[in-house]
C-alpha cells in the first residue's frame, strides 16, 4: 500500500472540509435537537458529486475509489455522524447494490438520479423479528404475471420516509433458505409501500430511520436485480462494502471527538496548569491517537483490496469492528476528560458520545463480525 495521498485526494478532503464548516456545522445541534433530516444539505452534496463517490462517471457519478470514499465519510463524521451514516448508507448500501447487480438498463434509469441526489436511496434487509438472522425474514414477494407482489415490512431502515428508492431484500423462497431470498427496486409513490414510525432514537438523529410497510405491493419484475435467489449473496456483498463505511464513520467521530478533547485539555487549566499536563489526561489521549491510527490503518488495508476487487470479507469485518469499538472508547474518555462539561450540550463530545454507539450495531453489530472473523480465520 502507498500511504501518500494523491494531490485530488487532497483536494477532496478540503472541499469536504469546506463544506462541513459552512454548511453542516452551524446546524449540528439544531438539526439533532429536531430531529431533522436535511435533505437540501444532500442536495448540495450531491452537486459536489459526493452522493456517487464510487459511481462511475458514464451514470453520473464521481468515479473514485474506495481511498477517496473513506475520507469523504472521515471528514463529514469529524462534525456530524448523523450526516456521515446518511452519505454512506446512501452511497454504500442503495447505490452500491444497483451500480454492483443491476444491469445496463436499471443502472441508467437509476444511478444518475441517486448519484447527483436528485434521489435520496434506502436499502432493506433487517425485520423487526429478524436482526441478524436475515435468513429468517418474513417479507415476500409472489410472482403475478409481470408484477411481483410484495407483503411485510422492514425495520430500521435509512432514509425510509424521505428516500424516493429502495433496494429492498424480499423472500421469494423458503424460510431459512439463503436461495430463497430475492432485490428488487421499488420507487417511492409504487402503490401499497408506504413507510411506518420514524424512530426516536438516542443519537444520529439527524439520520432518518423509519418502517417500510409493503401491503399487496406490485412491483414490475424488471426491477429484480440479478437473478431469482441471488438476494442474500448479494446482500452479503455489499454488506462487505458497507462496514467500510461504517468504519470510515467511526473513524471521522473519533477524530472528531479527539480533537475536541486535545484542544480542551489544552485550555482547561486546574491547579495553576493545563489539565494536559497531568499524566493522567495525557495518557487517556496517547490511547485514543494510538487506536485510531491503527483503526485507520485497518480501514486502509480494507480499502486498498476493494479498490484492487479483491475479497475483503474478514478485513472489512475487522475494520467495522475495531474501529466502531475504538470509536465508542474515544467518545467515552473524551466526555471523562471535559468532565461536567462533556455532559451537556454545549461542547462537542456529548453527541459524538451518543452517535458513537450505533457503529457497533449498525450493518453487523461487534458480535457479528467476531462471528465473520472466526469464521473466515478457521477456514
Amino acid at each position: 500500500m502507498n500511504f501518500n495521498q494523491t494531490e485530488n485526494q487532497l483536494m477532496i478532503i478540503d472541499m469536504v472540509r469546506d463544506f462541513t464548516e459552512k454548511h453542516i456545522r452551524p446546524h449540528v445541534m439544531e438539526w439533532d435537537e429536531a430531529q431533522t433530516f436535511p435533505v437540501e444539505t444532500f442536495k448540495k452534496l450531491g452537486e459536489l458529486g459526493l452522493m456517487g463517490v464510487l459511481v462511475p462517471e458514464e451514470y453520473g457519478g464521481s468515479g473514485l475509489g474506495y481511498f477517496e470514499y473513506v475520507n469523504v465519510i472521515s471528514e463529514i463524521s469529524k462534525v456530524c455522524g448523523s450526516i456521515g451514516l446518511s452519505v454512506a448508507a446512501h452511497n454504500s448500501l442503495c447505490t452500491g447494490h444497483i451500480m454492483a447487480f443491476g444491469n445496463e438498463e436499471q443502472k441508467l434509469k437509476w444511478l444518475p438520479k441517486l448519484a447527483s441526489a436528485e434521489w435520496i436511496g434506502a436499502w432493506g434487509l433487517t425485520e423487526a423479528n429478524t436482526g441478524s438472522d436475515a435468513m429468517g425474514m418474513n417479507t415476500t414477494a409472489v410472482l403475478d404475471d409481470d408484477f411481483y407482489v410484495v407483503n411485510g415490512s422492514k425495520n430500521w431502515i435509512t432514509h425510509g420516509k424521505s428516500g424516493n428508492v429502495a433496494v429492498v431484500m424480499v423472500r421469494t423462497g423458503e424460510k431459512g433458505d439463503s436461495k430463497g431470498i430475492s432485490a428488487l427496486v421499488i420507487e417511492k409513490g409504487t402503490p401499497g409501500f408506504t413507510h411506518g414510525k420514524k424512530e426516536n432514537k438516542l443519537g444520529m438523529r439527524a439520520s432518518e430511520t423509519t418502517e417500510l410497510i409493503f401491503d399487496n405491493c406490485r412491483v414490475p419484475k424488471e426491477n429484480l436485480l440479478g437473478n431469482v435467489g441471488e438476494g442474500f449473496k448479494q446482500a452479503m456483498y455489499i454488506l462487505d462494502g458497507g462496514r467500510i463505511s461504517i468504519a470510515a464513520l467511526s473513524l471521522g467521530m473519533a477524530k472528531g471527538a479527539l480533537t475536541a478533547a486535545i484542544n480542551y485539555s489544552k485550555e482547561r487549566y486546574q491547579f495553576g496548569q493545563p489539565i494536559s499536563s497531568f499524566q493522567g489526561i495525557s495518557f487517556k489521549l496517547a490511547d485514543m491517537a494510538t487506536e485510531i491510527e491503527a483503526a485507520e490503518l485497518l480501514i486502509m488495508q480494507a480499502a486498498d483490496l476493494k479498490n484492487r476487487g479483491k475479497n475483503v470479507t474478514k478485513q472489512s469485518a475487522m475494520a467495522k469492528y475495531y474501529a466502531s469499538e475504538v470509536c465508542v472508547r474515544t467518545a467515552t474518555e473524551a466526555v471523562q476528560i471535559f468532565g461536567g462539561y462533556g455532559y451537556t450540550k454545549d461542547f462537542p463530545v456529548e453527541k459524538f458520545y451518543r452517535d458513537s454507539k450505533l457503529c457497533t450495531i449498525g450493518e453487523g453489530t461487534s458480535e457479528i463480525q467476531k462471528l465473520v472473523i472466526s469464521r473466515e480465520i478457521l477456514r
